[in-house]
């Protein structure tokens, strides 16, 4: 997928960085001093099944358009939706996909303003597809993006990792784990507003869905041009996606997540930064797993894991998917 985009997509539109959201400045608006920029996002959900432990294609839709516009720095305020229906979708799935969008949506403090719907052909559409367009608002100068990551800083997580894609496939398969993995499906946009409250602190932030914390580490150290290290030790993976993983040969590293972000902050400011985090419901597990070091050269764009038997591995992305259909 990664190189997909890179090979096609972005000649083709002329794309420059590629973040969660696109940071826009508007010429009639930005060329007064302090005027604020806009973030804006799109994303399509295909996950299967659509129900799954902790939440469902809907609040999912809603929740992950509001962290794509948190990872950019702003707040988010509206979104767009539409509905791709097969024909013969029962309606009574279709109000419960409807209700839980509008109750996250209320939870995130975002309005859904617009929307489309389309039906297709029995068969066609495998019950349904959303897609979702968001708009926030920067305000303050913040400044969030590969440039500013440096030689030192820290790499934080908010929160335990794998719990979304274990919930999603176990649904999927049938399969039951002890204890219970239940998706983390959540609007990080209180968390990020509390971090970006420390000035200067948080240098880059992206939340790890697709591809895991591995891919999305792996993503901001090559367009950083930089040499991350992170401790497998430091890692927080819950008993039940640790076994989970164990049992199906996944690794952790690689499952997807929908409630977590991970950041990358100045050095001085870490342990502040967590103290902050842990204040805050979906950042109580905030840790920090690794940092920002200073290889050679040959080093740059690279992720490097410190084992727990003292070794280190070179991490890669993801290649393929190991949970498709997994947002």
């Amino acid at each position: 997928m990664h190189k997909m985009i890179r090979e096609h997509f972005a000649p083709a539109f002329n794309m420059g960085q590629l973040g969660d959201s696109a940071v826009i400045r508007i010429p009639i608006i930005n060329d007064a001093v302090g005027s604020p920029e806009l973030a804006f996002t799109t994303d399509s959900y295909v996950v299967s099944p659509l129900f799954f432990p902790g939440g469902n294609i809907g609040d999912l839709a809603i929740n992950g358009t509001v962290n794509d516009l948190s990872m950019a720095g702003s707040t988010p305020l509206y979104i767009a939706t539409g509905f791709i229906i097969e024909e013969g979708f029962p309606v009574n799935d279709l109000r419960r996909v409807i209700a839980s969008m509008a109750e996250a949506a209320k939870k995130a403090g975002v309005s859904v303003v617009a929307g489309d719907t389309k039906v297709v052909d029995k068969g066609k559409g495998d019950g349904l597809f959303i897609n979702t367009s968001g708009i926030g608002i920067i305000t303050g100068g913040c400044d969030l993006g590969p440039h500013r990551v440096m030689e030192g800083d820290k790499v934080i997580i908010s929160g335990p990792i794998g719990n979304h894609g274990i919930a999603v496939m176990a649904e999927r398969n049938g399969l039951a784990f002890d204890p219970p993995v239940v998706s983390d499906t959540a609007a990080l946009n209180g968390l990020v507003a509390e971090m970006l409250g420390i000035s200067g602190a948080v240098h880059m932030m992206r939340d790890p869905t697709r591809g895991g914390v591995a891919t999305t580490l792996k993503e901001i150290a090559l367009e950083s041009g930089r040499c991350i290290s992170i401790n497998e030790q430091l890692l927080p993976v819950p008993d039940g996606v640790r076994g989970a993983c164990d049992l199906l040969g996944l690794d952790p590293l690689y499952v997807a997540n929908e409630g977590i972000l991970l950041a990358i902050v100045g050095s001085g400011e870490a342990a502040r930064l967590i103290e902050k985090m842990k204040g805050h419901p979906l950042g109580a597990g905030a840790a920090v797993i690794g940092e920002v070091c200073c290889g050679e050269s040959r080093d740059r764009g690279m992720l490097l894991l410190k084992t727990v038997i003292g070794g280190t591995r070179i991490i890669d992305m993801l290649a393929g998917e190991q949970l498709p259909r997994i947002c």
